[in-house]
């Protein structure tokens, strides 16, 4: 293991539970002023009577909002707490701290601000009109662990009702740095895209985003599996997202589960609880690729899958190549924003792969993606999301 790593095991071995829980009493986030507020006379310009010129030309000339408040460049982390990290549905409150986290993220990384917002709510209804009616205040919207199926219909429909970048990050941000870390990945076992046999084993918000985006970028050979088999369209007990990515997926149509699908396979993608046994692995194509990304228990040990795989990769801090979204969000937004778009298309998740891709010169089998605190990630992203969007 490359020293970077063990330095990274090593400083997860010392955090203590005192250690996380003190970090998190009042919260992880605050509201500075950006200018001074010392005396009445800053007391008159930033509130009243000063602030009432400002509202009265916003109320003329709604566009003076862009420059004069802060909600262009102010990002809402909404989650309903329905399928927060590995917890599952924990409801709003408990959600709170980790919509926090994403905030202090994306002020971290890209310099952003944003609010965590959760509802106490989980229909998908009253999740889109509460959105829609706060939307004046933020320049986009964050959707956060939000369960599936819920989470494609409620992005798609704020999609079509907001004038401002949405996006649901538990889908495509995983789905941008899985493309960034095969992309490299493929380099390193000197394969072209349009040629390998991709299986993702998940079909619920991650892996369907992961293999609309892997489909877009040219894979044809692409099998879906959930927790009864491999997504056919001879299936009749699929519906909704499933329906479709059977439509669209599995040329060959395999059925059954791992065991068959992965017999030949050059990439697995592991976006599920779903354990994955040795011989199957074992079963795949020469020079195979293996993401197992799920939290904190991968769907095989990294330290098995080598046994049988050119490059493994996790979505774990202590092992090499971690898929993270941080590696994508926080810049994906940032050149949303800095284009003035109005949506996040797949060629800006695309362009954002191939920026992510892109800052590592050399990939090797133990590193395929950049550290997240490399400086210019999040710049990277942006800038090539912002040259996306111009075009």
């Amino acid at each position: 293991m490359p020293e970077q790593h063990n330095d990274n095991l090593a400083q997860a071995q010392t955090i203590t539970e005192e250690d996380i829980f003190t970090a998190h009493v009042g919260g992880k986030l605050s509201v500075e002023l950006t200018d001074p507020l010392e005396d009445r006379r800053d007391l008159s310009i930033v509130y009243t009577p000063g602030v009432a010129q400002v509202s009265r030309a916003i109320s003329e000339h709604p566009e003076l909002a862009k420059t004069h408040t802060w909600a262009e460049r102010l990002v809402a982390v909404v989650s309903d707490g329905t399928a927060v990290l590995g917890l599952g549905d924990i409801g709003a409150s408990a959600s709170l701290p980790v919509m926090e986290g994403k905030s202090a993220l994306f002020k971290r990384f890209a310099g952003l601000n944003s609010i965590p917002i959760v509802l106490n709510t989980t229909d998908p209804d009253e999740v889109v009109e509460t959105i829609v009616r706060i939307a004046p205040s933020f320049g986009a919207v964050n959707l956060e662990d939000i369960s599936a199926p819920r989470c494609f219909e409620i992005e798609r429909r704020l999609i079509d009702a907001l004038s401002i970048p949405v996006m649901h990050d538990d889908q495509h941000g995983t789905a941008v740095v899985v493309l960034a870390a095969l992309t490299n990945a493929l380099k390193v076992v000197g394969k072209r895209i349009e040629d390998i046999k991709v299986v993702i084993s998940g079909a619920g918000a991650a892996g369907i985003a992961v293999a609309e985006i892997l489909l877009a970028s040219g894979v044809h050979d692409l099998i879906v599996i959930d927790s009864k088999g491999a997504l056919h369209t001879d299936r009749s007990d699929i519906q909704h997202m499933k329906k479709d990515m059977a439509g669209r997926s599995n040329p060959r149509g395999v059925s059954g589960g791992t065991a068959e699908a992965l017999h030949g396979a050059d990439v697995f993608i592991g976006v599920s609880s779903s354990k994955v046994p040795e011989e199957h692995i074992a079963s795949m194509a020469e020079g195979s690729i293996v993401f197992a990304l799920s939290n904190p228990d991968p769907e095989i040990a990294p330290d098995i899958a080598l046994k049988h795989a050119a490059v493994v990769a996790t979505g774990r801090s202590d092992f090499p190549n971690q898929i993270n979204n941080v590696l994508a969000f926080p810049g994906i937004f940032r050149g949303a924003l800095d284009a003035h778009a109005r949506r996040i298309t797949t060629g800006m998740k695309i362009a954002a792969a191939a920026a992510i891709a892109g800052l590592v010169e050399e990939p090797v089998a133990d590193l395929i993606v950049p550290n997240p605190f490399a400086p210019g990630v999040a710049e990277a992203v942006a800038r090539a999301v912002m040259e996306a969007a111009e075009k």
